[in-house]
């Protein structure tokens, strides 16, 4: 018998206001807009969305759903590049994680060059928008 795939996205600071925010970056569609073209490209999984600013609330939900999902697309944003507590959290998990990042990190300020959470993640999008996210999603279903 098989089970149904579960995959958590979580976004972190900020990407509240994709859609109104820097749009030559990140583009003028709302996350939840997107959310609900992947609810109906993956119909046949159980995703789910959580979002905050707050770096405590990212890990609380990273340990809540960390240890049955099949796996956890995160885009920790600029706690990419500042947060050993995120890149603990992770390493803790039993479930994959797979790190997003709308913009090519790498071709934007130098600071975002570094990320401290690639180590504990299975792997890295970067650069594709918001198809990093499906993309992501894929090779969840794909590692399953």
């Amino acid at each position: 018998m098989s089970s149904v795939a579960k995959i958590q996205l979580i976004n972190g600071p900020n990407l509240n206001l994709l859609g109104t925010r820097e749009k030559t970056i990140y583009g003028g569609e709302t996350f939840e807009s997107f959310y609900q073209k992947l609810k109906t490209r993956f119909a046949g999984i159980e995703l789910s969305y959580y979002q905050s600013n707050v770096e405590g609330e990212l890990i609380n939900k990273l340990h809540e759903v960390g240890f049955n999902a099949t796996g956890i697309v995160l885009n920790a944003g600029a706690y990419t590049h500042t947060s050993v507590a995120i890149h603990d959290a992770i390493g803790a998990l039993t479930s994959p994680v797979v790190e997003v990042h709308i913009s090519n990190i790498y071709a934007r300020e130098e600071f975002r060059h570094t990320s401290l959470i690639t180590s504990k993640c299975r792997g890295l999008i970067a650069g594709f928008g918001m198809e990093g996210y499906a993309m992501a999603i894929e090779f969840l279903l794909k590692q399953s």
